[in-house]
């Protein structure tokens, strides 16, 4: 259940003296402070041993851990699903890389059939305390096998919670979150944010799942935005404040499950509506947002729901091509001045 307490905190801002790392070090730092504190912790996946993964994600640890909690699979993503799903059912606490998220769909017979409902069918007694993580996202124009952003995928089952963090801080606190529950997680992290930076306290936190965070505050419309496509929206947000627009950015954290409470109090402040999303609008997460304000929130709307999503085609190759089927932030700002001119 969404908490009822909306966060406020800015996806950009660092107060002098404050500790600065990247997006991909808060993720190390989360799992060693885990392995350190939980020895039923492991981490399976290609490339994550001594070389430490595809984006660096697991720097450092095999030498510390050791290969026996950190140990290299083959390129099976279906038998490394198998291994961390039974793994967590016998009591251990399994952290499965997936790589990319386009890989995860070769999984879904285990993810969705059996992990997602052990707990439900075994009344209680099976639980299966497993984070699967992968890369999600366009970048370097990669073409349509290595650059989707499934999460609304997952969103769809019951039983399975979804992460898509934006920011450093965001990336430690829910990561530790989602090692410590006792029920299958899905940690989705963009591959255009793992060198960004952010404010990281160094010691201890947890974020709780289903606690949106107001990046931004405004009074004229509400922008949903997740992952890479907060920095957009805040981008965009900027720009329309010169133009005497004033956006209100929440980023949910979390899709499943999804603070409501957060996005339609703000609806009811602004009176109207967007939705910025890298994935397609089609049965997506953009489309769940605006059904949960046309069901709850009605009445708020000042003009239609406005979804700036990917345009339904692959991935493409060409640089000039896949930059047009995203969402940029020049396309955020020109959606955004329609829907006023209303």
């Amino acid at each position: 259940m969404a908490t009822t307490k909306t966060a406020e905190a800015s996806a950009r801002e660092v107060a002098p003296g404050e500790r600065t790392i990247s997006y991909v070090q808060a993720g190390i730092e989360a799992l060693r402070e885990e392995m350190q504190r939980d020895p039923t912790i492991f981490y399976i996946g290609q490339g994550i041993g001594p070389r430490g993964g595809n984006w660096q994600q697991t720097r450092g640890l095999c030498a510390e851990f050791g290969e026996d909690r950190l140990r290299d699979t083959p390129i099976s993503e279906v038998g490394q699903m198998g291994v961390g799903i039974g793994a967590a059912m016998a009591g251990s606490r399994p952290i499965v890389d997936i790589v990319f998220i386009d890989f995860m769909l070769e999984t879904c017979g285990m993810l969705v059939q059996q992990a997602s409902t052990t707990y439900y069918v075994s009344n209680g007694k099976i639980k299966v305390p497993l984070v699967v993580r992968a890369a999600m996202g366009g970048v370097r124009s990669s073409g349509p096998h290595h650059s989707h952003s499934f999460y609304s995928f997952f969103m769809h089952i019951p039983g399975l919670q979804v992460v898509v963090p934006a920011t450093p801080y965001d990336v430690k606190g829910l990561l530790k979150t989602a090692i410590r529950n006792d029920n299958p997680v899905v940690f989705l992290e963009h591959k255009a944010l793992f060198n960004t930076k952010g404010s990281v306290p160094p010691e201890d936190y947890l974020i709780p799942f289903g606690q949106a965070v107001i990046r931004r505050s405004g009074t004229n419309v509400t922008l949903i935005a997740v992952s890479l496509m907060v920095s957009r929206a805040l981008d965009a947000a900027e720009i329309l404040a010169k133009n005497g627009i004033s956006v209100e950015v929440i980023d949910p954290r979390t899709v499943a499950p999804l603070d409501r409470e957060a996005i339609l109090s703000s609806v009811a402040k602004t009176g109207r509506l967007a939705i910025v999303d890298e994935a397609y609008a089609t049965c997506g997460f953009s489309a769940e947002v605006a059904a949960l304000v046309a069901e709850s929130a009605l009445d708020d709307l000042d003009a239609p729901v406005r979804r700036i999503c990917a345009l339904p085609a692959p991935h493409a190759f060409s640089p000039s091509l896949d930059t047009y089927l995203q969402p940029t932030t020049e396309r955020i700002v020109k959606e955004i001045t329609q829907m006023l001119e209303r």
